[in-house]
């Protein structure tokens, strides 16, 4: 993936040095993109001139892929009057007559760091970012706050102000709650993906672009929400390893009708420097070897399930013990997730091994086809909750969400009570062509693995609720969706085409059995009648293996017959 890039990558610090950007004074224009080299010895003064006097808050960024920018009014920082991090800016609210502003930047580390930089003006009746200021260092903060795991991903920033003349004082942030306060804001939250299975530098400077201004955020992004001022400034997200994504956060007056945007932040809820588990690799390889040979087996069942009943019990088995089992064991043990795994691939071959037995025994279609419909419910339901319906408010709340969960996963199973040869055939079809999707995602991004992952996700997080579900959905995944449709429709019409002049379903094993040793044991007419015991007959084959490497005796003197 670097290789393609690093030409590219060369050309463009060939034009930063060509203008500039790293021998200590970098010239920006007021809503212009810059590209700047950082290191971390020789800070570069970003300058903006002839600024003009309706423009009462300029709003200056730096954006960075992985290494921290330290970004200050001043050449040596302050705690309060300075920013550390991969996404950051500062507010200068412009004195009367002020025509000039300057930042200093330099990189944190050693290394030269690649980033762009861009200064956005605003207006006396834009809203101010950051205004209302009370939790983070600087006194008015217009940054967007990120920390993830490899489950959610959480943003926060500070409430707005409203914005105010050159030279006037800033209206309070808690004079009241009317309409003439600040309390009238109103806060968009937008989300942006990068494209998939690209982590280079190019693509998220030339991306970062279009989530920096008001207009260009509400092209190119993804509306999620809208706070008001009673709302925590607080937000979750599923988190998407490896899958770049940027937020950004549009404060709105609507008594002017004027916006302003915050700084952009993104992330890609992984680590670049880890030499384990890192962005490139994120997939373990054990979870590559599981689903691997799940997809394997999961083929075989999408063409030949039904033809092969017991195979058919075994997969569906095996997936509804493995998922409780997994669940059961993360819950209670805090073992490795290695360890975890085998353990589950244990328990799914026992439980898949149970439900043939308990067919051989009892021979119950029913106990079997609910299962296999559960199953069937299980994927049609977490697909259904995959959707926007899926960030619905009402939703958030467990109870609800967890009933109408189960009460579309148990309609399938309804709805086909008598078809059961059909519902075993869609399920087999279905299922099974989705764990060769789940096996492609081990080596390839696509946000359709989250269809599962998430409702699994959901069930061990205890506040996995409140995050927002949304994924991309792009080339990649358009592909293989239709691998996928390709497959199960497939599986579906060569099992319907096999099976139509076949029983829907074998007879009782165990009473097929029990009636053909009756029937051995009483007619006297049948051949198998006189078949000898087994063991007698184990106990012959061993005499004749024995006789085997027995030498001839001789026999004394033998004379050739007379004619």
């Amino acid at each position: 993936m670097w290789g393609w890039a690093r030409p590219a990558l060369l050309l463009l610090l060939a034009g930063v040095l060509r203008h500039g950007g790293a021998s200590g004074l970098l010239e920006l224009s007021l809503g212009k993109f810059r590209n700047v080299l950082l290191n971390q010895t020789n800070p570069v003064e970003a300058v903006i001139r002839n600024i003009a006097s309706n423009v009462t808050v300029v709003i200056f960024q730096v954006h960075a892929q992985q290494s921290d920018v330290v970004i200050s009014f001043d050449k040596t920082p302050s705690l309060n009057s300075s920013g550390i991090g991969v996404d950051k800016g500062l507010v200068s609210i412009l004195r009367p007559e002020q025509t000039v502003c300057t930042w200093y930047l330099r990189a944190l580390g050693a290394g030269q760091v690649l980033s762009t930089a861009i200064s956005i003006p605003y207006m006396e009746k834009d809203p101010i970012p950051g205004g209302c200021n009370l939790e983070f260092d600087l006194e008015v903060d217009p940054n967007i706050y990120l920390d993830y795991t490899l489950v959610d991903i959480h943003i926060k920033f500070a409430p707005a102000n409203l914005g105010y003349t050159r030279g006037a004082s800033p209206p309070s942030c808690d004079s009241g709650t009317g309409q003439s306060s600040r309390w009238r804001l109103r806060y968009d939250v937008y989300q942006y993906f990068l494209p998939e299975n690209d982590l280079s530098e190019m693509v998220l400077m030339s991306h970062i672009r279009k989530m920096s201004g008001v207009q260009s955020v509400r092209a190119n992004g993804i509306k999620m929400l809208t706070l008001t001022a009673d709302d925590k400034t607080n937000i979750y997200f599923s988190s998407l390893p490896g899958q770049g994504v940027i937020y950004n956060v549009i404060v709105w007056d609507p008594l002017w009708n004027s916006s302003a945007a915050y700084i952009p932040v993104h992330t890609y809820a992984c680590s670049f420097a880890d030499l384990v588990d890192n962005c490139s690799s994120l997939s373990k390889l054990s979870t590559k070897v599981f689903f691997t040979a799940f997809a394997v087996l999961g083929l075989f069942t999408c063409f030949f399930g039904h033809r092969f009943w017991k195979t058919d019990l075994f997969f569906m088995g095996f997936i509804v013990t493995a998922f409780v089992f997994f669940v059961f064991i993360t819950r209670v043990t805090s073992l490795s997730y290695d360890v975890r795994l085998i353990l589950t691939a244990v328990a799914g071959i026992s439980g898949g091994l149970l439900l043939v037995v308990s067919w051989w025994r009892f021979g119950s279609v029913l106990l079997s086809m609910f299962v296999i419909g559960l199953v069937l419910g299980f994927l049609f339901s977490s697909t259904l909750f995959f959707t926007p319906l899926g960030d619905y408010r009402v939703f958030r709340d467990d109870v609800v969400f967890w009933v109408t969960f189960t009460c579309v996963a148990l309609m399938i199973p309804v709805l086909f009570v008598g078809c059961p040869r059909i519902l075993n055939i869609l399920a087999s079809g279905i299922v099974g062509s989705y764990t060769v999707i789940l096996a492609i995602a081990c080596y390839v991004y696509t946000s359709l693995a989250y269809i599962t992952l998430d409702l699994l996700r959901r069930v061990l997080n205890n506040y996995f609720s409140r995050a927002y579900t949304n994924v991309p959905f792009q080339r990649n995944d358009f592909i293989i969706l239709s691998v996928w449709a390709m497959l199960a429709l497939s599986g579906v019409t060569v099992q319907l085409r096999r099976e139509r002049s076949e029983v829907p379903f074998p007879p009782h094993p165990y009473l097929t059995w029990k009636r053909e040793r009756e029937r051995r044991s009483t007619n006297v007419l049948d051949p198998s009648h006189h078949i000898p015991p087994l063991r007698e007959r184990i106990h012959n084959k061993l005499l004749h293996f024995k006789e085997f490497f027995q030498k001839d005796q001789p026999a004394g003197e033998r004379t050739p017959l007379l004619l």
